[in-house]
């Protein structure tokens, strides 16, 4: 927690900002300080997309963060996409059938097969000497596909929903309204669309700021390598 410029105490995120990351995929943006350590998260600019109206970014510090769930994986990510979908509308099913299809070619993110599926996959299971590509080949043989992937889509759901009460206890141990989630978001989105506006017409190619988020107003603090510092009023 940090102390703001009206001496009220904020949840504070860290972020760094690189003109292009070094991590194998090359791209521009921002991450979150505290998913640094993780190799499969790609920085994200303020860029929304069409249908969502706030960024990843956005997404990894409200859906992720600030809910206790880690950054990858695909427990982690159901997680997060119930939370994205109940605060912006987004189409649940879009967001669940690449990963559906992931699992469906033998591909588990962040645990094993046998702890991701269901009870009543995880019995229908070939022998453990195969590869999971195989025994999930297999598997769909058995039950045909289109049977399979509804099963699956209907797990990863489950998986999602249960990460509801433990999401909305770490925003309330945080000091924050999860009802406002929706508000706080656009709010952080706006805050980051200046924040990348400036990097990039400043062209830094190295930033470090942190976010400061409340349920009243939310702000953004340069560290570096300029100090600037912007608050927005969180509006419902």
């Amino acid at each position: 927690m940090s102390k703001t410029h009206n001496s009220r105490q904020r949840t504070r995120m860290p972020v760094t900002y690189r003109d292009e990351w070094q991590d194998g995929f090359g791209a521009r943006g921002w991450k979150l300080d505290a998913s640094l350590m993780d190799s499969t998260v790609i920085a994200s600019t303020a860029y929304t997309g069409e249908k969502v109206p706030t960024s990843v970014l956005i997404h990894d510090i409200l859906d992720h963060f600030l809910c206790g769930f880690g950054f990858s994986g695909h427990r982690n990510e159901a997680m997060a996409v119930i939370q994205l979908a109940s605060r912006t509308g987004a189409d649940i099913e879009i967001s669940f059938r690449p990963m559906v299809e992931e699992v469906m070619h033998g591909r588990i993110l962040g645990e094993s097969i046998e702890t991701f599926l269901p009870d009543t996959l995880k019995g229908l299971l070939p022998d453990g000497t195969l590869s999971d590509e195989e025994r999930i080949s297999r598997l769909s043989r058995r039950l045909g596909k289109q049977r399979l992937r509804s099963l699956l889509l209907a797990h990863f759901q489950a998986i999602g929903e249960e990460g509801i009460g433990p999401a909305k206890a770490h925003w309330h141990r945080a000091g924050l309204n999860y009802d406002r989630r929706t508000a706080i978001g656009l709010c952080l989105q706006e805050l980051l669309v200046q924040a990348d506006a400036m990097a990039q017409t400043r062209r830094w190619q190295h930033a470090r700021a942190c976010f400061l988020v409340d349920n009243g107003e939310c702000g953004i603090s340069i560290e570096y390598p300029e100090t600037h510092e912007w608050w927005l009023p969180v509006n419902d």
